[in-house]
């Protein structure tokens, strides 16, 4: 394993492109530092969107706010089960790979995409960069998990975000010599927009108080059945009581959500989803944020937000050691906002290591070292 500084750019090498496979959301955010320090130096650079995220409020505006460049291809697989979405990923990235021969194929996260991306690579013998390698919740009903353990077994190069994600590559056999320490990309993101997270104009476009609670739920096991969607909807409708809260609905589980009730409180503002810029200035301006999602926990950490983690588990439990995250039970949800509300913003806390911005040109450096050999 190798911890990895930030070092005088590398030349780029002559060879194919390097491929980059977005999904959704949250793969955008982690890619755009990797495309933009890559570009710096010299690196040709293909961006491939599957269409995972196929609706414009989930997908091109995150392109726009980010700064990323426009797609060479839309593969437009959009929604469907695990087994149809993965095959029709599969059968449009490896025609993909086929006509663009890049030099390597470089994926984010733990969408599907990622893991078909992956497969595809290594069948037809393409060398595979993940971005957030490691990460473990161990619970094998998330279809995620299955996702990180099968990309990484897959790639040549993981990039980690955190040190625990090492002793994890290196227990399931991952030689070390392929795993990096780099810090967090999606940092590097936030770190880069901070001054453009205006909390009086998210307060001002959704019409909010000074002190809100803001929630985002998607996770099949809180909204997919419609018993649990309506017990979480209660607790909501108890964070409510103590504070207004706004809640940016997903398209999975928004039909379930509303069905339960999401809407008939008074203080809970129900909101299409946003984008990047203007998701992360409401979460800046947040008393606290209700959620089930995995990269909100590190946002949050960063921004020093109290985060309530409303799982079993978390991936990223260096968001609890080191940031602002906690783990709640749906009947934890209430009190621990009161707690939350009282207590005010978190007080000092520590950083994780290499959580500092400057991932992206780790990264790039790495992968043209690897392509030079």
């Amino acid at each position: 394993m190798q911890e990895s500084p930030s070092a005088a750019p590398v030349s780029a090498p002559v060879s194919g492109p390097v491929l980059h496979v977005l999904g959704a959301r949250p793969n955008f955010v982690k890619a755009a530092p990797v495309i933009r320090a890559l570009g710096e130096r010299g690196a040709r650079q293909t961006v491939v969107h599957t269409g995972q995220h196929y609706d414009e409020r989930m997908s091109d505006v995150f392109f726009r706010d980010l700064g990323l460049p426009e797609p060479d291809v839309n593969l437009g697989v959009g929604s469907g089960g695990h087994a149809e979405q993965t095959a029709a990923l599969l059968v449009g990235l490896e025609r993909e790979f086929l006509d663009r021969a890049p030099a390597l194929v470089v994926v984010y996260g733990d969408v599907n995409s990622t893991v078909a991306a992956a497969l595809a690579a290594a069948k037809i013998h393409i060398p595979v960069a993940h971005v957030e390698a490691g990460l473990r919740s161990f619970d094998m009903t998330m279809p995620e998990e299955v996702n990180r353990r099968l990309t990484d077994q897959l790639s040549d190069l993981c990039f980690v975000t955190s040190p625990e994600a090492i002793g994890h590559l290196a227990g399931e056999g991952v030689p070390t010599g392929r795993i990096h320490l780099v810090g967090n990309p999606m940092i590097d993101t936030l770190l880069a927009n901070l001054d453009r997270f205006d909390v009086a104009a998210a307060r001002a476009a959704h019409g909010l108080p000074g002190r809100y609670v803001l929630a985002t739920l998607h996770r099949p096991a809180n909204v997919d059945d419609p018993a649990t969607a309506r017990a979480l909807v209660g607790h909501l409708h108890g964070v409510a009581d103590l504070a207004d809260v706004v809640i940016p609905v997903h398209p999975r589980g928004r039909a379930t959500l509303l069905a339960a009730g999401l809407a008939d409180h008074p203080r809970l503002h129900v909101l299409d989803p946003l984008g990047y810029v203007d998701f992360l200035a409401a979460v800046r301006g947040a008393a606290a944020v209700v959620t089930d999602s995995g990269g909100l926990q590190e946002e949050t950490t960063i921004l020093g937000v109290p985060c309530l983690t409303v799982r079993p588990n978390t991936e990223r439990p260096v968001t609890i050691t080191h940031g602002t995250n906690r783990l709640v039970t749906f009947e934890e949800v209430v009190p621990a906002v009161r707690k939350a509300l009282e207590a005010g913003t978190a007080g000092e806390r520590r950083t994780p290591p290499l959580w500092d911005g400057a991932a992206g040109p780790r990264i790039a450096d790495i992968i043209l070292e690897f392509l030079g050999d």
